[in-house]
Formats: structure tokens, sequence, C-alpha cells
């Protein structure tokens, strides 16, 4: 005979809820002790879950108030941090209060004036003084400042981001922000040239260079001119077909100070480059030689002239841009600042554009954030004066 079926009243169902709901008890705990299948009562919880959802406690009143409140003050330090990010250095350099007034006013629309008024110290009532002076003042003072920054960008062919702007801005004695400067180049379009991903230009020879140790390991740093130094090949597409040029690179000064150009990437290549290095400055006894895996660089006719200069041969490892990244900095600029930006009919075009960056800009005319906004040839030849790059 088939069992009768149960049944239960909605009353009884509640109560069997409750049970579990109001004590947080397991459902099969509470399910056996009124003789029930695990199922049957864990399909009455959901469905009693399902009708009466579990409202959210509110947040009494002074709860509510704090947690505004933090809510509140974590906006403001959110705030502070980015724009501190921005205008913390004018706090360190002693710059005018012309030029905090400027900040101000250029991040107006993304800080609280009253925020950043405290924290660059100055007063709001001074602020707005500055502001409300005739409009002319500060717009003729803005476009003899636009006029020298475009001038600047253009002298340098486009390769100057806003800092680097900025330093020849202030070695003419101009005072102003560098955010000022990054606003006016943005206001203008005025975008230095960017970097392209790097590519691996030599060949590696393995069992060559298992043999030579890395005595720099990415520390491109070094205490006197030709004591460490770098190397590397890179090309120039032409109409004409691949250039390749060989550099020698002083860590010290960051200076090209050997270099040689020609249509294969022979051994020859980067011995002229060596050579030509030793003539142009000095280079004592013991001085550290790094470059890649290249086979260039591990040839014998590469290694007896290391060894009549009396250097000492490093490598990086294989495929990794960082173990030579002085010299891949050099290359990148090279790619970014003239060569991506120009196209060569003849090769010989190509070689005098290369000669003409190395040795009239990059060595003489470009300074450089590493070697606190100088030239090359200022650090070697000790000048302080700051004028080559002006």
């Amino acid at each position: 005979m088939a069992r009768q079926k149960r049944s239960y009243s909605q009353e009884y169902r509640d109560e069997a809820v409750k049970m579990v709901i109001e004590t947080s008890r397991p459902i099969a705990v509470v399910a056996r002790e009124l003789g029930l299948l695990d199922g049957t009562l864990g399909n009455w919880v959901s469905a009693y879950r399902k009708s009466h959802p579990v409202e959210e406690q509110p947040l009494a009143l002074p709860d509510r108030a704090r947690l505004k409140e933090l809510e509140r003050e974590n906006r403001e330090l959110r705030l502070q941090n980015e724009f501190l990010k921005k205008g913390g250095g004018l706090l360190r350099s002693g710059s005018s209060v012309s030029d905090v007034y400027e900040l101000i006013d250029a991040e107006k629309a993304d800080f609280p004036i009253v925020m950043m008024c405290t924290e660059l110290e100055v007063s709001r009532s001074g602020y707005y003084e500055w502001r409300d002076r005739p409009e002319s003042a500060t717009a003729a003072r803005r476009g003899v400042l636009l006029a020298a920054i475009t001038a600047i960008f253009s002298r340098h062919e486009g390769r100057y981001g806003h800092r680097r702007v900025h330093e020849i801005l202030r070695r003419q004695g101009r005072r102003c922000s560098v955010e000022l400067v990054r606003q006016l180049m943005a206001q203008v379009g005025l975008r230095a040239a960017q970097p392209r991903k790097w590519q691996v230009t030599t060949r590696p020879d393995k069992q060559a260079a298992a043999r030579v140790p890395d005595l720099v390991r990415r520390d491109f740093t070094a205490t006197a001119a030709g004591a460490k130094l770098v190397a590397d090949i890179t090309y120039v597409h032409t109409w004409q077909g691949w250039i390749y040029l060989a550099t020698v690179i002083d860590c010290y000064s960051r200076a090209v100070v050997g270099w040689a150009v020609a249509d294969h990437m022979r051994t020859e290549l980067v011995v002229d480059a060596i050579e030509m290095a030793a003539r142009n400055i000095t280079i004592p006894k013991g001085a550290i030689f790094h470059s890649d895996r290249g086979s260039q660089y591990m040839s014998h006719e590469y290694r007896r002239t290391l060894k009549k200069l009396g250097l000492r041969s490093s490598v990086g490892r294989t495929g990794v841009c960082w173990d030579n990244a002085l010299a891949e900095s050099f290359n990148a600029s090279l790619k970014n600042e003239m060569v991506n930006r120009t196209v060569f009919p003849m090769k010989a075009h190509a070689r005098d554009a290369i000669v003409r960056y190395v040795e009239l800009y990059y060595n003489r005319q470009r300074i450089h954030s590493a070697l606190g906004y100088k030239t090359p040839y200022e650090i070697l030849s000790g000048r302080t004066d700051n004028t080559l790059a002006a």
C-alpha cells in the first residue's frame, strides 16, 4: 500500500522555519527533531527568505554622521595627495608667489581653491587679488612665455618635453612653474617625440659570451670620465638600403665619445668606434667596456683591440635590453628625435644627419635629467655656466 503524503498547515511551516532562522541552527538538525525531510524544510526556508528579504538595519544618527565625516575626510586626503604630486615641488624650490598663484589657477578645475591655498601656504585673498588684476598683464606674460616655449621646442625640433623646456627657460632667467609650461605646451599642441618598442639589432654569440662576465650589472654610473664605457649598434633605413651606427658612450658624462657609420655590421665597425673613443678621451687602464653579446663584440679582432687599450670586457644577458640600458637609451633618443621623423633617400644623407645629431646636438646641446639638466660636454669640460644648451 502506497505511503500517504503528509500535509502541513501554513502555521506549522512558519514555526518550523522560525526554528531555523531565529536560532541559526542547521536545517538538518531541526528537520530531524520535527521528523521532516531535510529537503522539505530547506524548501520552506528558501521560500520564506525569498518572500521576506532581510533589510539592512539603518545606522543610528550619530553613526551616520560619523560615516559621512570619515567619507569627507577620505575625499579630502585623496585630493590633497593628488595635488601634492603636482604642486609639492613649489614648496621646496623657493618659487615666487606668482608661480604658486599660476599653479592654483591652472588646477582650479580639478582641486578646491581653499585646499590648494592651504597646502601651498598662500592666502585665498592674495590669490583672488592676483586673479582679479587686469587680465592683460597676466595674458601678456603668458603670451611672452608661450613664444619662448615655442621657440625652444622648435629649436630642438620637437625633441623636448615640458621638463626640459622648463630647464631651458630657467637658464634664460625666466621664472615659471613646470606645471605652467606643461599647460601652455598642451594648450597649443606641443608634444615631444615618443619612444617606440626596443628591438634586438646584434646577433648573439652565446658560446663566446659565456666566458665574459657582466661587470656592470645595470650600474651605469662612473666616478670619472672613461672609467666605464658602453657600446652598441643600431640601424637606419634609407632608400638605398640600411646603414649601421656603432657607438661608444661614456657612463660618467653620457657623451658619445666614439662612433662609426657604415653599410655593414662587421667587427671593423665597432673597432673604429672604440679607436675614436680612445682618441677623444683619456681611457684609464682597466676601464670597463660593456656591450651586448653580439658576435661583433665577441670576435678575436674586438678582443685584441680591448687588450691593446687595456680595457676589461663586460657583457649583459642575451636579449635583455636593461643590461645595456644606457646604450639602448641613446639609440631610442636617436630614433625618436631624428631618424623616425626623417626620410633618407641616400645613405650619405643619413650619415650626415647622424653625425650632426651626435656631435652638434646630442653631445653639445641636449640636456639630460640624469646629469642635473646639463649637456654631456658640459660634464666632460667641467663647465657650470649652463650656456651651451640654452
